[in-house]
C-alpha cells in the first residue's frame, strides 16, 4: 500500500507534463515538419467544451446509448469468449475445426465490419452492439485458450487418479488455474469495446460519445474532438479498472502467489 502511494507523485508529474507540452505546443502551434499543433486546440478550450457537454441535457443521452451499447457487445463477447476459449483449449478437436476461421476473422478491423453488419442485422442499434462485440471477443477468447493450455498437465492427471471426472476437472483443476489469464482478456476486451465505440456509432444518426466524436469531426468543432476522445479514454480505463479489480477478488490466491 505504502509503495503504491509513493508511485502516484511520479504518475501526477507525468500527466502533468504532457498537459504543460500540450498546452505549449498547442499555443505556440508548433511545426515539426511531420506533425504540427497548429489546428489542435489549447487545453482551455477543450476544458470550455467539456463544461458546455456537462452542463448540456445531451450529455446523459449520449453516454446511456454508449454504455448500453458496449456493455451490451461485451457481455455476449464474454460468455462467447470464455466458452469458446475453455472449448477450445480443451479440446483438439474443435482448436482445428473452430481456430483456423476464428484466426482468419480476428486481424479484420473493426471498420471493416460495417458494411456486413448493416446487411446482417435488421436494426442499426444491433449492427453498433455487433462492431463492439467484435472488438473485445478475440482478446478474450485468445486469453482463455492461452489460460487453459498453461494449466499443468500433471495437475490434471493427479485429478483424474483421483477419479475426478471431466466437468470436475474442468471446474476444479482447469478454471482456476487459467482465470488470471482469462481475467486479462476481460481487461483487454474491455477497452477493445470502448476502441470500437467510435467505428460502431459512425453507423448511427443520433446518439453516443463516438457518434459525438465523429459529429464533432465533421463540424470543424476541434475541442469537441478531443473532449469525445478523452471521455471515451476516461470510460474505457475506468471500465477496465473495474474489470481488474473483481477479477483480483474472484482469484485471491494468484494475488497471494504474486506478492510472496
Amino acid at each position: 500500500m505504502t509503495r503504491n502511494l509513493k508511485r502516484w507523485p511520479v504518475r501526477l508529474a507525468s500527466l502533468l507534463a504532457c498537459l504543460l507540452f500540450w498546452q505549449v505546443a498547442a499555443h505556440v502551434k508548433l511545426d515539426l515538419g511531420l506533425l504540427t499543433f497548429t489546428y489542435v486546440p489549447t487545453p482551455e478550450a477543450v476544458l470550455d467544451a467539456a463544461w458546455q457537454l456537462l452542463t448540456s441535457s445531451t450529455l446523459l443521452a449520449h453516454l446511456g446509448s454508449s454504455l448500453s451499447r458496449v456493455f451490451a457487445g461485451y457481455a455476449t463477447a464474454a460468455l462467447v469468449g470464455v466458452a469458446l476459449g475453455l472449448l477450445i483449449g480443451r479440446s483438439q478437436w474443435a482448436e482445428d475445426t473452430l481456430l483456423p476461421p476464428l484466426e482468419v476473422l480476428r486481424p479484420i478491423p473493426a471498420v471493416a465490419w460495417i458494411p456486413l453488419a448493416i446487411l446482417m442485422f435488421p436494426s442499426s442499434e444491433l449492427s453498433m452492439v455487433f462492431i463492439t462485440f467484435t472488438g473485445a471477443l478475440f482478446p478474450i477468447l485468445l486469453n482463455t485458450v492461452h489460460g487453459v493450455e498453461a494449466v499443468d498437465p500433471r495437475l490434471v492427471a493427479s485429478a483424474r487418479s483421483l477419479g475426478a471426472g471431466r466437468w470436475a476437472i474442468l471446474r476444479e483443476v482447469v478454471l482456476p488455474g487459467a482465470l488470471p489469464s482469462i481475467v486479462t482478456g476481460l481487461a483487454i476486451g474491455m477497452g477493445t469495446s470502448w476502441f470500437c465505440l467510435v467505428t460502431a456509432e459512425m453507423i448511427s444518426g443520433q446518439f453516443g460519445i463516438g457518434y459525438y466524436t465523429w459529429e464533432s469531426y465533421t463540424l470543424q468543432n476541434y475541442p469537441d474532438i478531443i473532449v469525445g476522445m478523452l471521455l471515451i479514454g476516461v470510460l474505457g480505463m475506468g471500465s477496465s479498472a473495474l474489470v481488474k479489480r473483481l477479477g483480483a477478488l474472484a482469484t485471491p490466491w494468484y494475488r497471494t502467489r504474486r506478492a510472496s
